[in-house]
């Protein structure tokens, strides 16, 4: 029987659904990434998440493989070069956690823009301070999306109601029939909110960076909930610092493991933590019960579709 392995936490109807296909499946969502190399060469598929990449090696390992599966949208942790010589499917979910992520951005705005999780903390410390804490709505503002995929769109759709002008910037989608395609650079200099939504690629790698924040209009929103290495984070803090940019809302990171942060990293890591003006999570915008069943129902379909 051919077997599929998955590392990580899925719902159950994975499991199920893939048993129906005829896979014998060993699911342990603990899976350790050095244990890889003695059952690869086993496998006909595995599913994975960020904790274990697939690079050449181990896809050379894995000389039985039919498919690699993507919890999630980043395809950055598997070598699809070497995937498509050996013939390996790579299918990756994007459209399941899409309105997770979108609605996450949201939330992370709204909470930026009226000073919730600020006001929130004072309050508990019996402190009253309502005009400095006095926000900024969103009707009437300018949001450019930077990359229009499955994220970009879902966020597009949720906001056309908000009375706000929405653009977008996207060399591979250059036209759309319900948003306004511009340059980068007018995005950049008429936005008051970017909101990045793009793989990490060698294109996208710190395209968020000192001259790139400089090209914008003073005083904008930066919102990523794409991928950490898209902006560097230390340029970002000292465009916080000097006014350049008004706020961040930041789901991802460059480093996500604090345990493994040099000095350097603490010290730019605190800085940020310490900012009235950011709003943090762990990586967690397309993270909901919602979408853990969504991107099962995804991933199922598409293997169903092609193995």
């Amino acid at each position: 029987m051919k077997k599929v392995l998955i590392t990580d936490y899925v719902h159950e109807t994975l499991i199920t659904g893939l048993e129906s296909m005829g896979f014998e499946v060993i699911y342990d969502a603990g899976y350790k990434p050095e244990d890889l190399e003695e059952i690869l060469p086993e496998l006909s598929g595995i599913v994975i998440n960020s904790k274990i990449k697939m690079n050449a090696e181990r896809i050379h390992l894995g000389s039985k493989l039919l498919f690699i599966a993507r919890l999630g949208s980043g395809l950055e942790i598997i070598d699809l070069k070497v995937a498509q010589k050996q013939g390996v499917h790579v299918f990756n979910s994007p459209e399941g956690n899409r309105n997770a992520v979108a609605e996450h951005a949201i939330g992370m705005l709204l909470n930026l823009a009226n000073n919730i999780q600020k006001g929130d903390r004072e309050v508990r410390r019996q402190i009253w301070n309502r005009e400095e804490n006095r926000g900024f709505e969103l009707a009437g503002k300018t949001i450019g999306i930077v990359g229009l995929g499955n994220t970009g769109q879902s966020l597009v759709r949720k906001l056309s109601g908000w009375a706000l002008d929405i653009m977008y910037f996207d060399p591979y989608v250059p036209k759309s029939d319900y948003i306004k395609s511009v340059s980068l650079e007018e995005l950049q200099l008429k936005a008051d909110i970017i909101s990045l939504h793009v793989q990490l690629t060698p294109e996208t790698r710190n395209l968020v960076d000192t001259s790139f924040i400089n090209n914008c209009k003073k005083g904008f929103v930066l919102i990523n909930t794409s991928r950490g290495g898209v902006v560097n984070t230390n340029d970002v803090v000292n465009g916080l610092e000097n006014g350049q940019i008004l706020g961040a809302c930041l789901d991802v990171f460059e480093n996500e493991k604090p345990l493994t942060f040099t000095s350097e990293e603490n010290s730019l890591y605190n800085k940020l933590y310490d900012m009235d003006n950011v709003v943090l999570t762990p990586h967690v915008a397309g993270w909901t019960h919602e979408s853990l069943f969504r991107i099962t129902q995804v991933l199922l379909q598409k293997i169903k579709k092609v193995i």
